[in-house]
């Protein structure tokens, strides 16, 4: 095996620990392939998150453990304390728990649902806890590994929330990193806001023909649709509106008692999504008001806040030169993930991808192909170092 370029320090430990990263690298995506072939659907990621505990005790962690909520903790050293980095990735997909998710391998090209989002930011988080304890790295600020739940869709961060909620162990936390997908060019310092809500008509329903002319709710909905997606949006902040899901009703010869419409609003502006929110509630009510027979309800079933890191802050300015060293072009972006929460916050908190290239994300054709792979978690152990510090060996 050729060992690539590597990222210079003059700390033989740190050299070693790189060396290690692109020599274990099957042992990366062996990791990567069993997490993902483990169902981890919204709200059913227990089972997964087992196996990465397992994983953690493996890379030499003595504490881990889970949460009220289901995230996998581990702290190094043993004892959690004040002004950790938390390091992060997360454990659910966007799948059915009845989905296929087995994993075929063709070379360096890996086929499976969830295999690159996020099965291969945990698999690169369980490698950099191997080399940190192959070589005894110890950090000068201690660190939290997390597996979060809920990342994904109608978890809305819940696990990540939690962590940093009241009591949650991110409450003392210093700075965030979260791993998620492939790449290694790209460094989230802004978190895309979102706020999803869920709209529900109803009436009387009835027959088709005998009843027609009875107020129909889906016809009330389709109105409220159709005046949704005509709203003038803001480009700057860019500004979304989805109309992403319906359903309802019982049969084609019937007029329906009950139908429902979730929308998903985006915005890095938090003025902007406030805005929408009086915008959408004034329609909704309009539209509902003109049926004395219907009823209805608008009700926010997801908020996952915006936020954004400071560019000059030490741990931003660490996963750029640790991306630069590598010989890569950095580029600061904008995505919604689980550092969406600590960036709301106030805390400094930043996005990584995870070596590889990727596509077809949330499809049951996802796929990674591991260009570059060994890079991802060099990247991420580099970024980890620069910022928490080494201990000086004992």
């Amino acid at each position: 095996m050729t060992t690539p370029s590597l990222p210079t320090t003059s700390d033989p430990r740190i050299t070693s620990a790189f060396r290690f990263l692109s020599e274990t690298d099957e042992e990366t995506l062996d990791a990567q392939i069993e997490l993902s072939e483990i169902p981890a659907p919204p709200f059913g990621e227990h089972e997964r998150g087992l196996r990465l505990a397992k994983f953690f005790r493996a890379a030499g962690i003595s504490d881990v453990r889970r949460d009220e909520v289901g995230n996998v903790l581990a702290s190094r050293p043993d004892t959690p304390a004040a002004g950790a980095l938390i390091v992060s990735a997360h454990l659910d997909t966007v799948f059915p728990a009845e989905t296929d998710v087995s994993v075929t391998r063709e070379s360096d090209l890996l086929r499976g649902p969830g295999i690159s989002d996020d099965a291969r930011g945990l698999a690169c988080m369980l490698a950099v806890a191997r080399a940190l304890d192959a070589f005894e790295l110890r950090t000068k600020r201690p660190l939290l590994f997390v597996g979060t739940v809920g990342e994904e869709g109608m978890g809305d961060l819940r696990g990540v929330k939690h962590l940093f909620g009241r009591g949650g162990e991110g409450e003392r936390a210093d700075a965030f990193i979260s791993l998620d997908g492939a790449g290694l060019d790209r460094i989230v310092v802004r978190g895309l806001g979102s706020r999803r809500y869920r709209i529900v008509v109803a009436g009387p329903g009835g027959h088709s023909w005998v009843d027609w002319g009875t107020a129909n709710p889906l016809h009330t909905l389709s109105r409220i649709g159709s005046r949704l997606v005509s709203l003038p949006l803001p480009r700057e902040p860019q500004t979304t509106l989805t109309l992403a899901r319906t359903g309802g009703g019982t049969s084609i010869n019937a007029i329906p008692q009950e139908v429902w419409l979730e929308i998903d609003t985006r915005s890095s502006a938090g003025s902007h999504l406030e805005a929408l929110q009086h915008q959408i509630r004034d329609i909704v009510d309009e539209e509902i008001g003109r049926e004395p027979a219907l009823r209805g309800s608008i009700k926010i079933v997801g908020d996952r806040p915006g936020g954004e890191s400071d560019q000059g802050h030490p741990l931003v300015q660490a996963a750029l030169h640790a991306t630069r060293e590598l010989g890569r072009l950095p580029q600061l972006a904008l995505s919604s993930t689980d550092a969406n929460v600590p960036m709301a916050l106030g805390l400094p908190a930043i996005t990584l991808g995870c070596g590889g290239d990727a596509g077809l994300a949330h499809t049951t054709d996802e796929w990674y192909r591991n260009v570059d792979g060994p890079d991802g978690p060099i990247r991420a152990l580099h970024t980890i170092l620069l910022y928490a510090g080494v201990a000086p060996a004992e």
